[in-house]
C-alpha cells in the first residue's frame, strides 16, 4: 500500500539523502550493500534480544535501502541489475530480521511458529507479483507491502524492547501474520483474475 501511494510523500525526503549521498560519490550499489549490512548488524542484535538497538538500526538499514533508488534516479544510474540487485537485498533483509527474531523466541514454540509462518508470506508476497509481472498482469497491491511489513515489524520489535516485551510482540506476530497473509491472496486473486482463461 505505501509502495504504491507513499513514494511521493516520502520523495522530500529520500530526495535530500540522495542528493548528499551522490556529492560523497557513493553509487547506488554501494548503498543497497550498506544497507543490506547494517539490517544483518541490527538482526543479530535482535536475536541477541537486544531489541531497542536491534531495530533501530535495522531501521537505518531499511532507510539506506530506501534511498538507492532515488540516488540511482538522481545519478541517471537506473538499470535493471540494480533493480535486481535492490529485489535480492530486500529479500535477504527480510531473511535477517525474521531469523534473528526466531532465534530469540526459539524457546516459545508459538511465536516461532508465527515467525516462520510470517517470513513464508513475506516472501510469497513479492513472488506472486513477480510471477504475475511475467505473465503481463499486475501483481501489486494488498495491505502489506514491504514498506508495512517493515513498519510493523520493527516498531513491535522496538516496544518490546522499551518494555513490552513479549507481550507485546505476540498480538504483532498475529496480526503481521493474518495481514500478510490476506496479502498473498489479495495478489494471488488480482492476477487470477487478469490471466487469460
Amino acid at each position: 500500500m505505501l509502495d504504491l501511494k507513499g513514494r511521493s510523500r516520502i520523495a522530500p525526503i529520500l530526495d535530500p539523502i540522495a542528493v548528499v549521498l551522490s556529492k560523497a560519490r557513493l553509487t547506488p550499489t554501494v548503498v543497497t550493500a550498506a544497507g543490506l549490512v547494517v539490517t544483518f548488524a541490527g538482526s543479530i542484535l535482535i536475536a541477541a534480544q537486544r531489541y531497542t538497538l536491534g531495530a533501530g538500526i535495522a531501521a537505518v538499514g531499511c532507510i539506506l535501502d530506501a534511498v538507492d533508488g532515488p540516488l540511482a534516479r538522481h545519478q541517471g544510474k537506473a538499470s535493471i541489475r540494480g533493480a535486481f540487485v535492490d529485489t535480492m537485498s530486500d529479500r535477504f533483509g527480510e531473511i535477517a530480521i525474521w531469523s534473528g527474531l526466531a532465534f530469540s523466541l526459539r524457546e516459545e514454540e508459538t511465536a516461532l511458529m508465527l515467525c516462520l509462518f510470517a517470513l513464508a508470506f513475506s516472501l510469497l508476497t513479492p513472488y506472486v507479483r513477480a510471477m504475475a509481472e511475467s505473465w503481463g498482469a499486475e501483481g501489486r497491491g494488498g495491505w502489506m507491502g514491504r514498506a508495512e511489513r517493515m513498519l510493523l515489524i520493527l516498531i513491535g520489535v522496538f516496544a518490546a524492547g522499551i518494555g513490552g516485551g513479549h507481550k507485546v510482540l505476540y498480538p504483532v506476530l498475529w496480526i503481521f501474520v493474518i495481514l500478510a497473509g490476506l496479502t498473498v491472496l489479495q495478489r494471488i486473486r488480482k492476477t487470477w483474475e487478469q490471466l487469460e482463461r
